[in-house]
Parts: C-alpha cells; sequence; structure tokens
C-alpha cells in the first residue's frame, strides 16, 4: 500500500476531509515540545483549522527523546489523519499542521537557534507531568534531576524542557528579538503559572539577569486542554489504511469531543483559535479545577480500581456496574462540592458527558496507560480534593478507595499474583517501600504516604487521611477489588 503524503493526498476517497489551504504557504510560527499522540490530535488540530485563513502559525513538531514520531511522519510530509469516533459514526480528516519534525536531542544547537527566528511567536509545551523536572507536590524545581544540573552548566546543549525554553530566550534576549509566549498544554494545576515559576527558578540557576529578564518580559497563559486520546495500536492503523487506501504510520483515533480554554495572556501575536473552537478568557482556574478533578480525577479511579477487577481499557472498566456507579457517584457527592463557581456552567451536564465519553466503545483507551506516572498524577487529580474536603470536615470515602487503588497497583503484583509493569518516574522507589512493607495495608500505608514528592506533609499527619487509606487498601488486599467497590459503593450513600 502506497503512504499518506502530499503527493497522495488527491486519491483520498470522497468523505475524508483534507487540508483547505495550500501547505507552501504556510510559515513556521510555533515551536512545540512533545510531539506526542495528545498534541496531534488536540492542538495541532485547532491550528490545522485556522490555516486557511491566516497561515503564519505552522507548527515545528519537537520529540524531546524518541525519534519514532519523526521517523513515522517524515516520509508522510508531516501529514497524519486524525479518526474521531464514538460507536455511532466517525470523521476522518488529514492535518497538515507540522510544518517541520525534530528530534531534540539529535542537536540540540539547530533547535535552539530555530527558537531564536523571529517568526516564531509561541513556543507551546505537551510533555506530560514528568516532563517538566519538578516536585509535583509542591510544584518547586528539582535541583537534583540529572537534566537540570547537566543543564544548568551546559545551556548551549540541553536536555531538559527547562533548558529548551531558557535557551531560546536566552538567545532572543542577547539579540534584541521580541519574547516569546510560552504556552503550558499539560494538566498541570495552574499549568502557566507553575511553568512561569519552574523556568525562572531554572534561569536564576543560570543567570540572575536572565530570570529577572523572564519575570519582567515573558507570558505563560494557562490553558485547559480536554481531550480523549489513546495510544494508537496496529489494529487503528490497519483500520485507518482501509478507509485511507494509504498507509498511515501513525494515525490519531480519539473521540468527537474537544475543548481548550486558553487565559488571554500573550506576549504577542497568537493565532486565532477561537475560530477553531477554543474559548480565550481572562481566567483558566475555575475551568481547570473543573477538569482536573472530575475528568482526570475520575480517569485514574478508574484506571487503578479497573485494572485491578482486570479491565484493559476505560470502556470495559464502565461496563462494571458497581465501579461505573462507585465513580459518578464519586463525581457528584465528593467532587463537586469542592468546585467553585462556574458562572452559570452546567456541571450537571458536564458530569453526564464524562461518563458517556468513559463509555466510548471506540476508544480503546487503556487503564495501564492512564495509570502509567501515577505518583506525578495523584496531587492534582486526587489529593488536592481530599485536602479540601478533609478542611471541611467531610468525608473522603471513595476517594481514599482510588488512592488505595494507586498503592495497591504500586505494590507490584495483581491480584492473581502476576507482576504489574510499573512505569513511573519513581518506579525503584515505590517498589523497594512495597517490597520492604509487604501486602500488609498497616505498613504499606504509611510506607508510600512518607514519600513527601507526592503526597507532601500536610495530609500525611492528618489521622483522618490515614486511616482512610489504611481501611480502603486493607479491603483490597482481603476482600478484593471487586467486592470493595461494591462495599464501599454501599456504605458511603
Amino acid at each position: 500500500m502506497d503512504r499518506l503524503s502530499p503527493a497522495t493526498l488527491p486519491r483520498l476517497p470522497a468523505g475524508i476531509i483534507k487540508p483547505d489551504y495550500d501547505r507552501a504557504a504556510i510559515t513556521t510560527g510555533i515551536v512545540h515540545l512533545g510531539l506526542g499522540a495528545f498534541h496531534r490530535g488536540h492542538q495541532a488540530v485547532y491550528t490545522d483549522a485556522l490555516l486557511k485563513h491566516d497561515p503564519r502559525w505552522g507548527i515545528l513538531g519537537v520529540s524531546l527523546r524518541s525519534p519514532d514520531t519523526r521517523d513515522a511522519l517524515a516520509p508522510q510530509g508531516g501529514l497524519y489523519s486524525v479518526t474521531a469516533s464514538d460507536g455511532a459514526g466517525r470523521q476522518r480528516r488529514i492535518i497538515g499542521a507540522l510544518t517541520g519534525l525534530a528530534v531534540a536531542p539529535e542537536d540540540p544547537a539547530a533547535l535552539l537557534a530555530r527558537l531564536a527566528d523571529p517568526a516564531i511567536r509561541i513556543l507551546s509545551t505537551t510533555v506530560t507531568e514528568k516532563g517538566y523536572s519538578h516536585d509535583p507536590a509542591t510544584g518547586a524545581l528539582r535541583v537534583d534531576d540529572p537534566d537540570i544540573l547537566h543543564d544548568s552548566l551546559n545551556l548551549g546543549h540541553p536536555r531538559s524542557t527547562l533548558a529548551f525554553i531558557v535557551g531560546g530566550l536566552q538567545l532572543r534576549r542577547q539579540r534584541g528579538l521580541q519574547p516569546y509566549t510560552v504556552l503550558a498544554c499539560d494538566n498541570l494545576p495552574a499549568n502557566g503559572h507553575t511553568l512561569r515559576g519552574l523556568v525562572i527558578a531554572f534561569a536564576g540557576l543560570v543567570d540572575r539577569d536572565l530570570a529577572a529578564w523572564i519575570t519582567d518580559n515573558i507570558r505563560f497563559p494557562s490553558t485547559m486542554v480536554d481531550r480523549i486520546v489513546p495510544a494508537t495500536t496496529d489494529a487503528d492503523r490497519a483500520d485507518v489504511g482501509a478507509a485511507l487506501g494509504l498507509d498511515d504510520a501513525w494515525p490519531i483515533v480519539t473521540e468527537p469531543f474537544s475543548q481548550w480554554v486558553i487565559e488571554d495572556d500573550f506576549a504577542g501575536a497568537r493565532p486565532a483559535w477561537d475560530v477553531s473552537g477554543a474559548q480565550f478568557v481572562r481566567d483558566v482556574a475555575p475551568f481547570e479545577l473543573m477538569k482536573l478533578r472530575l475528568l482526570n480525577g475520575a480517569h485514574s479511579t478508574i484506571a487503578y480500581l479497573g485494572y485491578l477487577m482486570g479491565c484493559e481499557t476505560v470502556a470495559a472498566a464502565m461496563a462494571e456496574p458497581e465501579l461505573a456507579g462507585l465513580v459518578e457517584d464519586m463525581m457528584r457527592e465528593e467532587v463537586t462540592p469542592t468546585l467553585p463557581a462556574l458562572g452559570g456552567f452546567d456541571v450537571a451536564a458536564y458530569r453526564a458527558a464524562l461518563l458517556q465519553r468513559f463509555r466510548n466503545p471506540a476508544l480503546k483507551h487503556k487503564t495501564a496507560q492512564i495509570a502509567m506516572d501515577g505518583s506525578q498524577k495523584l496531587p492534582q487529580r486526587l489529593l488536592g480534593t481530599i485536602g479540601d474536603r478533609l478542611a471541611r470536615g467531610l468525608p473522603i470515602t471513595r476517594l481514599a478507595l482510588a488512592v488505595a487503588g494507586w498503592i495497591r497497583y504500586v505494590s507490584g503484583t495483581d491480584e492473581h499474583g502476576q507482576p504489574i509493569a510499573l512505569r513511573d518516574p519513581l518506579a525503584a522507589q515505590l517498589r523497594a517501600l512495597a517490597d520492604e512493607a509487604g501486602p500488609v495495608a498497616s505498613r504499606l500505608t504509611p510506607a508510600l504516604l512518607s514519600l513527601t514528592s507526592v503526597f507532601g506533609s500536610e495530609l500525611p499527619r492528618d489521622p483522618r487521611f490515614e486511616l482512610a487509606i489504611e481501611t480502603a487498601l486493607d479491603d483490597l488486599f482481603q476482600k478484593g477489588t471487586r467486592a470493595t467497590v461494591a462495599e464501599t459503593r454501599r456504605a458511603a450513600r
């Protein structure tokens, strides 16, 4: 089968949406760090939709580690397909927003030089929580991170996300160029504010004057991004190839729903993403908190408990009546009361839409994929909600079970004694603590809660928190996940 490429675009069947602009006329205005599935299924789609009207915003997509995405898409001229499916129908479109592809470790100096191009107005990031070299419990820079230690002494040959951002800004400052806007598109709490603090902290290790210049001149808008984009499978590739009549080495398969809320605070020109359906607002925080706690918090709950119940995908987990009911009850009874007012936004309708999205049979979103990097995700997805409820004297029964599910997951073996492939930046530390404590809730709970990089220092000191986690974890060990979910759901009503 021939490959998807600019030359083969005219051969696509009717019904496939193709770029409606001249790609040769597109110039690069955005450098994006983190060329993963989410960026290509979300921000790149919004950008693609406006290039007909404003061709200044092509994207140089940069992989910070692996060359796999570049190697897959380069023979396709940067083209790839996005299939949005909800089980009732499918829409397929070809995205042409990527004007270039780079792998940062292959030539860091070339990437820094590109960031000094005056045409670049935005540096955006989607590198997941672990890519920011920070302590997720506090938001502080991890100055002992090996990449940070290296980059603070070798800014001309950076390895980390923060060093590429700062290195590019240093060159622009030296050359008297207008600074670019740094746009975080990850599930970090107050992602723009958080990234700003990390960038300034790292710059302070390199050059205090540079740190002061960044403080005074650079804009870091916060964003809320929302679209479920599972990892692409070989079955997806086969299905897409059959539909296109062309081979797409790395297609995106996602859901129809997509949301992007952006703080309107840019250093200079910005794309009119609102034309593509994004929303520019003064304050992203209420939307972000709603999404982190309702969608992401529920997702992690489904992932850990669903995985332990033997459910490979989110849809399979949501087909378990007791687990689906527990998640719905948690969202309504324990999470929603902690959210700020959203000015008429219908939170109940949003919850209902989330449950429908989770049940989408067309999305093969693996529980093991969502379970990755839990040590980085728990603080913003679950622990913040728990802290708010405890401060108000409210119960945390369902939320505690979700956290206990994570502890049970990182203990290393499932309920059939099979090893769990733990993928987490703290994997070695987590396994060492779990192995020493053994599968005993009264020992394993305090061992894991001692991780201040995950739990901070306040929550573990609250006896209500530790008792709730230990009780739920003991039930998981003694009764199994399925029975514990059912009993917890009944007890919490």
